[in-house]
């Protein structure tokens, strides 16, 4: 016979007697009609079965666990129930059905003792509906804590016959295996918990039910081919490499040029295939080499799992090389990178502050001492500080500091793209130029400017390690930068909505994303004309006192910086806000791109939605041949939306080390980037809720410059779920005084986003859900 979901205590009670790799505790089920008839007698039984040992009194109605609604959480569950308190504790959860029928129940157990763990274990990952076992636990007595969303680690297994190399995860595993055999059903969604009060834990069941998906789950053989072929990839990429430093790699989505905070995790084709395009096939590594740094030209930085991109950090990290570095110093340092990020997952987003040595800061006796420590022989580190203060020094220098040239490009860039728009070329020839510019005068210097930016962070950050700045001195100086868009708020004030428009308006949240309008498409989605808020100006501007201007004179000196106390800050300040306004000016060909895309598109009767499918390889194809366009373009959204549909069916760590796991990962909380040193209690609210982002924390998965229309509606506070601590929503929280989390990760944001209030305290760096 067939086994069939009923009730949660129905189906604990037939599933009681085949369960042998978990424990069912014992059980009364106590029928609505049977409490209505005669409590005393439902009473007793409670008192023979249980006598006096602590209860919890449990839902088990009609409405629950259904194959079209699970009604998870709805009704009311009763812990550390006296037998002297069950009859209230009867009533209340009968109360909390709202509609009773004679046939809904109440399940009562004894409160289970000892427990170790507990957590929720699902046959497939809701999100991507792939047949992902998903195990979400807490290590701790609380058996609600994971089920009401509060903490919680989760375990992500592809394939059933993967070791997971935890015993335990093994056990609950084949538990699940069990319950799919015995129950006939391949959707399944079961809570646990482990109990170690003798020799050998024990995993005990206490609810399955059927697990409701938004769509048809992926085949299972078509997961397992589409993950095998990543695994092979791997393998095949973390082999030693004859042109590159380094034994292995690995790949993350947040290291370097930061994708999942840029074009997220699972971008359409089309974002990918730009941000590829203008940034990590080559722009990046060679501007990396014109400052000074090891020739990477011929390595693409970024690669794509089924559309999925990430970082190759072997790469990353061979091209934050000094030039003049020996190759075994390179092969030795290079290793030893990769190591710390392996040992440390959870500095993914935060590698060139807290791994790589890139550039000479004051902290560099400190980080030579650890490589030391590490079996750096001293002539080694000897020889890195020399090179890395030799670079410093070339990019800081005020007068012919290769940041000076970057800067000249911006305003070439303008120029062109004028030019190109006023002229009658074709729609192709306009997209691939604006493109080519795009690269030349706008994406590479920015690539240099990003690069001092960082060099200008590290110092200032190492003059707070010095206790020459504190750490308001640092923030107040990021709130004294002037930059394009850091005047948006003020702007939208004191500017007409047209003049607004005409130099904001090419911006869009989700700068590659052709589906995001620009302001000026849709400017009431993003703006409350009606609504002024006014900036307040009792903001101190920052300079350094007479002690400290000494203080940082002195060790200029003492390391070799060729630089005054003054021009240092001048490089630090102005190389930032060239950074930002250099972004500004490249994001304006981005958007005319998208909008001549959505032009030409529209030729052939493609909507936005279709073009974001196509790959922008299409329009070279199109630009340098005499070919059909219509088939070029059809042929490129089929094929993007194909890669789009394997992507949203997979689910990866965001950091690979190993081919292994790929089939199985944990999944940790992130360590958060705090952004100011203040207090904020707010409620929390997402993105799309215009209407109420005044006052709000505001969580959003990740935001580029297109976002900032978020801080003219007078936000709170910021939480992100990706980006990390020098990324533009940082340096923008930073200059308006706006308490941020940056880069919260997939667990930390998804619990804080879930809640209606929370309180972030950016010094103490501690985030509490209000409720």
């Amino acid at each position: 016979m067939s086994f069939k979901f009923s009730s949660k205590a129905q189906t604990l009670r037939a599933l009681s007697k085949k369960l042998t790799t978990a424990r069912i505790l014992p059980m009364l089920i106590v029928r609505n009609a049977s409490w209505l008839r005669s409590r005393e007698d439902v009473l007793r039984q409670v008192h023979s079965k249980f006598g006096h040992e602590p209860l919890i009194v449990r839902s088990s109605s009609v409405q629950e666990d259904q194959t079209f609604a699970s009604q998870a959480g709805t009704f009311l569950t009763k812990l550390m129930v006296s037998t002297s308190d069950v009859h209230k504790a009867i009533d209340e959860v009968f109360q909390s059905y709202k509609t009773v029928t004679a046939s809904d129940e109440v399940l009562i157990q004894p409160m289970l003792r000892s427990v170790v763990r507990s957590g929720v274990i699902l046959t497939h990952d809701p999100n991507t509906c792939a047949p992902y076992r998903m195990i979400n636990w807490h290590d701790g007595p609380d058996t609600t804590a994971v089920t009401s969303g509060r903490v919680g680690e989760l375990w992500v297994q592809a394939t059933s016959d993967h070791d997971p190399n935890n015993p335990w995860i093994t056990q609950v595993l084949k538990m699940l295996e069990e319950l799919i055999a015995a129950t006939e059903c391949e959707l399944l969604d079961c809570e646990f918990a482990i109990s170690d009060n003798s020799s050998e834990p024990v995993i005990w069941l206490l609810q399955v039910r059927p697990l409701i998906l938004g769509q048809k789950p992926e085949p299972n053989d078509a997961h397992r081919s589409r993950l095998s072929e990543i695994s092979e990839f791997l393998s095949n990429a973390m082999k030693p490499q004859p042109f590159l430093f380094g034994r292995k790699t690995i790949f993350g989505v947040m290291p370097d040029w930061n994708p999942a905070e840029i074009i997220g995790v699972r971008p359409r084709p089309l974002a990918l295939s730009l941000y590829r395009e203008l940034v990590t096939d080559s722009i990046w590594a060679y501007q990396r080499h014109n400052y000074g740094y090891k020739n990477l030209r011929s390595f693409p930085l970024m690669t794509h799992f089924w559309g999925q991109p990430y970082v190759d950090v072997r790469v990353s990290f061979n091209s934050f090389i000094p030039a003049d570095i020996d190759s075994s110093l390179g092969e030795k340092l290079v290793n030893h990178y990769l190591q710390c990020l392996e040992a440390n997952p959870h500095l993914h987003d935060k590698v060139e502050f807290e791994i790589v040595l890139s550039c000479y800061s004051f902290r560099i006796e400190h980080q030579l001492k650890e490589l030391q420590n590490h079996g750096f022989e001293t002539d080694e580190c000897a020889n890195l500080r020399r090179s890395l203060l030799q670079l410093t020094n070339s990019v800081i220098n005020i007068q012919h500091g290769r940041w000076r040239e970057d800067e000249t490009r911006i305003a070439q860039l303008e120029q062109r793209r004028k030019k190109l728009m006023e002229s009658d070329a074709t729609k192709p020839s306009q997209i691939y130029w604006l493109i080519e510019d795009g690269k030349r005068y706008g994406t590479l210097p920015f690539a240099g400017l990003a690069r001092g930016a960082f060099i200008a962070v590290q110092i200032l950050r190492s003059l707070v390690s010095e206790d020459i700045l504190s750490e308001k001195d640092l923030s107040l100086f990021m709130s004294n930068l002037e930059t394009v868009s850091s005047s948006l708020v003020s702007d939208k004030e004191i500017l007409r909505r047209e003049e607004f428009l005409l130099k904001y308006g090419h911006l869009r949240p989700g700068t590659y994303d052709i589906r995001s309008p620009r302001f000026d498409e849709d400017p009431d989605l993003y703006f409350d004309w009606s609504d002024k808020i006014t900036e307040t100006s009792d903001q101190k501007s920052f300079s350094l006192n007479v002690t400290q201007s000494r203080q940082v004179g002195r060790l200029l000196k003492e390391h070799g910086i060729e630089s005054s106390p003054a021009d240092l800050l001048y490089f630090c300040k102005r190389v930032i806000e060239l950074r930002e306004s250099c972004k500004f000016e490249f994001t304006k060909n981005v958007s005319e791109v998208l909008r001549l895309l959505e032009l030409h598109g529209r030729e052939f009767g493609f909507s936005r939605d279709d073009m974001s499918f196509c790959d922008i390889q299409m329009v070279f194809k199109s630009y340098g041949s005499v070919s059909d366009h219509e088939k070029i373009l059809t042929e490129s959204i089929s094929a993007g939306r194909r890669q789009f549909e394997h992507s949203c069916r997979l689910n990866l760590p965001s950091l690979i080390c190993s081919p292994e796991d790929v089939w199985g990962f944990r999944v940790t909380a992130a360590e958060p980037n705090f952004v100011t040193q203040k207090v904020v209690v707010a409620p929390v609210v997402k993105v799309a809720d215009v209407k109420y982002l005044q006052g709000a924390i505001v969580v959003i998965p990740n935001a580029d410059p297109g976002y900032d229309w978020l801080f003219s509606h007078g936000v709170a506070g910021l939480v992100t779920q990706w980006g990390g601590t020098n990324s533009h929503m940082a340096i923008r929280a930073g200059e308006l005084g706006i308490p941020a989390i940056i880069g919260a990760g997939e667990l930390l944001y998804q619990r804080w986003s879930q809640a209606s209030r929370i309180r972030i305290d950016c010094a103490a760096r501690i985030v509490e859900v209000i409720n």
